[in-house]
């Protein structure tokens, strides 16, 4: 519980440390490049079947029922609003905690265990700069593109079962579907740009806090990919009811 707490201060101290942009110039291009190309190659097929395997069975299950309440004009609505609002941004941060989050522990953790941390110090070089910075700003540029290719995914595998199996015209489904779209996407880009800068900053401080051999490393891989999944857990009602709770329902625009 200590080492928890002495990490959250970790993150803070790192946290106000990164956020003082004139930090940038500081930027290792070639770590930050290196960064950008493994999160996307490492995610994108995981996140191709998640979404078309989650946009499936949602549209089973949701379209039977507003046909039998002869309300098929809300049927993209409701579920432009399940991925935009929850879905999306939810899934693609357990898909990027999970692949990307942890990877991201256990080399900085491993560095740390074998004292190359201690070696990037006696060189001058600040760990932050060099360790985090370049995975923290690759995830906030990755994150909300891969949060996009998710719903777009959801979108195209849902118009084709609701055309495959239900008969309902795709240019239908997609005119009632741009209404709701342009306000709660961008309010769901901010949300993944909060997720992503918490999930590198947790991921990336709970390696470089590692002390130990190779089960630390462990330890505090399975410790961050916990601690990352109750912040988006939490966050996600919080940034809901923010951005989304207001008197004014979507369907009133249809």
């Amino acid at each position: 519980m200590i080492t928890f707490f002495n990490r959250l201060i970790v993150c803070c101290r790192v946290s106000a440390y990164i956020f003082n942009f004139t930090k940038i110039k500081f930027l290792d291009y070639k770590s930050f490049c290196s960064c950008l190309r493994a999160i996307g190659y490492d995610i994108l097929f995981i996140n191709i079947i998640t979404s078309f395997s989650v946009s499936l069975v949602l549209s089973l299950q949701i379209v039977k029922e507003f046909l039998y309440l002869n309300a098929v004009h809300l049927v993209s609505s409701i579920l432009a609003l399940s991925f935009i609002r929850e879905l999306s941004p939810i899934l693609t941060s357990i898909i990027i905690i999970a692949k990307v989050g942890s990877l991201f522990t256990s080399e900085i953790g491993t560095m740390a265990t074998t004292g190359q941390i201690d070696s990037l110090f006696v060189l001058g070089v600040n760990p932050v700069d060099y360790l985090i910075y370049p995975r923290f700003l690759a995830l906030i540029i990755v994150f909300p593109l891969v949060n996009i290719f998710f719903l777009l995914t959801s979108f195209l595998s849902s118009a084709f079962v609701c055309f495959l199996l239900y008969d309902i015209d795709p240019n239908f489904f997609f005119n009632l579907f741009y209404a709701s779209i342009v306000i709660d996407s961008l309010k769901s880009l901010l949300k993944v740009v909060i997720f992503a800068c918490g999930i590198s900053m947790i991921t990336c401080v709970w390696g470089i806090t590692t002390s130990g051999g190779s089960k630390a490393v462990g330890l505090s891989t399975t410790s961050s990919v916990v601690t990352s999944l109750l912040f988006v857990f939490i966050l996600n009602f919080v940034l809901s009811y923010l951005l989304f709770d207001n008197f004014l329902s979507v369907f009133s625009s249809i």
